[in-house]
């Protein structure tokens, strides 16, 4: 019969760093959380995202007795600067989709689980840092983000991975708690641009800037623009200023090859000039929360990004890529991104815009025109 120590044992031959266990109880308090935030997660019910189902192990597996939790760090190496000053680290190395690395792990666990007559679902919808913390693995940032009790120095920058199972065992001393030091004065919370963390451990999501690169509607809104700072997909902000986090950050780590090899797919001119097959190919497979039919959303990113480098070598770039697309909202930020660069090139593109331009484009580039 299978041991907790089997289970242990076999997590850390798989190169899990941590794991612990908890039991198949509903997460009531996150149950009160979204109930009392409804307006705020509507638009994840709106995507599918059942997270009032995934409050109850026993929706998912209901013969659920435990919950394995799994620490995984998604930083144990270094990253090309040119992905990480643009995209959020936890989407670099992302296999979820090609299912050649991580994947293949937990994919063994699971069997490993199953050949021992124990049954594992691994749902996308329970939360997972709760879980985390209610096996003991960690405490919570006041971003709202998990801290592993003992992977990346105490860091953020893991991932729990949650098996629910159809076995009991016995549940792990729970740290549900805030564990930033008294002498931190909510730097996260000071140092979020789009003023989405609310305060400590509650954040609105439809105002931080990873839910605004990938899910946002329409052009992005003026108020957002130059906070979004330089991010295409994803945010580190808050982690990167946090304290907590400081240990790892020093941390001298190895170059990521396999992350290295694809950072050219990523430069921001080929992103803003890409078609159809180059997406599907190249960056979905990696990045896949916005669908081919959004490419529009990465181009408005882009010349967002473009905008606020405020590097006039892109203003090449930005008026040919104003030629290339029917789209209103890219070329609305495309308008806005010159304005931002300025400059008598600058200028000269959008006052040539100008003499074709309707409706929302003509808006933005009248706009960048009387910023200038």
């Amino acid at each position: 019969m299978l041991t907790k120590s089997d289970i242990i044992a076999k997590a850390q031959f798989l190169d899990f760093e941590d794991i612990g266990f908890t039991s198949a109880e509903p997460f009531d308090s996150q149950k009160e959380v979204l109930l009392s935030r409804q307006k705020e997660y509507q638009w994840a019910i709106d995507a599918g995202l059942e997270l009032i189902t995934g409050i109850d192990p026993k929706n998912i597996l209901p013969d659920a007795k435990s919950i394995i939790v799994l620490i995984e760090p998604y930083f144990r190496e270094a990253f090309p600067a040119s992905m990480e000053a643009h995209f959020g680290r936890c989407y670099l190395n992302d296999d979820r989709i090609t299912k050649d690395g991580l994947a293949l792990r937990v994919k063994a666990f699971r069997a490993f689980l199953q050949d021992n007559g124990i049954d594992a679902k691994v749902p996308s919808h329970l939360p997972h840092r709760l879980a985390a913390a209610r096996a003991g693995l960690g405490t919570f940032g006041k971003n709202c983000l998990f801290y592993s009790r003992k992977t990346a120095r105490q860091g953020s920058w893991v991932l729990p991975i949650v098996l629910i199972i159809n076995k009991e065992f016995t549940p792990d001393e729970p740290t549900i708690d805030v564990g930033c030091p008294d002498w931190c004065r909510n730097t996260c919370l000071v140092a979020c641009p789009t003023g989405a963390l609310k305060g400590p451990r509650h954040i609105n999501p439809q105002r931080c800037i990873s839910y605004l690169s990938y899910y946002g509607h329409g052009i992005t809104p003026m108020e957002f623009r130059e906070p979004m700072g330089l991010w295409v997909y994803g945010c580190d902000r808050c982690q990167n200023v946090c304290p907590r986090n400081a240990p790892w950050l020093a941390t001298s780590l190895p170059l990521n090859k396999k992350v290295a090899a694809k950072a050219k797919d990523f430069e921001l001119p080929r992103l803003l000039h890409m078609d159809t097959p180059y997406f599907k190919s190249r960056i979905w497979p990696h990045m896949f929360y916005m669908s081919a039919d959004d490419i529009w959303r990465w181009k408005m990113n882009v010349a967002r990004v473009m905008g606020n480098s405020l590097d006039p070598k892109y203003i090449p770039d930005l008026t040919q890529a104003f030629s290339e697309t029917d789209d209103e909202r890219v070329k609305g930020m495309i308008a806005w991104a010159l304005g931002r660069i300025g400059g008598a090139e600058a200028k000269s593109a959008l006052e040539q815009f100008l003499c074709t331009a309707n409706g929302l484009v003509r808006e933005e580039i009248c706009h960048a025109l009387e910023k200038r």
